[in-house]
């Protein structure tokens, strides 16, 4: 065997010129990278790339909402998509369900 280690993604990707198109190829992992678990490593490269969570995303679509009341119609709208943001954020993120009492303390909120 000519080298320290078995590389089999490496040697796949080599055959099939795939590894031309990746950037850092052929580099060793830093140790930073050794020391994260895997979810941390995810939310590095994730954040890295721009990629932004589906509840992030509601929530500032909800933030608009909230912003841009005028109906009751609207009011279902933005307490439906709270809903779908609580189902999916963390729990320490969760907000409340909004009504027309308390619409005005929900935009400082939000």
């Amino acid at each position: 065997m000519d080298r320290e280690y078995n590389d089999l993604i490496g040697d796949i990707l080599k055959e099939t010129g795939e590894n031309e198109r990746y950037k850092g190829k052929a580099k060793p992992l830093s140790k930073e990278y050794l020391q994260m678990d895997t979810y941390q490593q995810f939310q590095k490269i994730a954040k890295d790339a721009g990629y932004l969570p589906h509840w992030l995303k509601l929530q500032k679509e909800i933030s608009n909402l909230v912003h841009s009341f005028r109906t009751e119609k609207d009011l279902e709208v933005i307490n439906k998509k709270i809903k779908e943001h609580n189902l999916t954020c963390p729990s320490q993120m969760q907000k409340n369900l909004i009504s027309m009492s308390n619409i005005e303390k929900a935009k400082e909120i939000w």
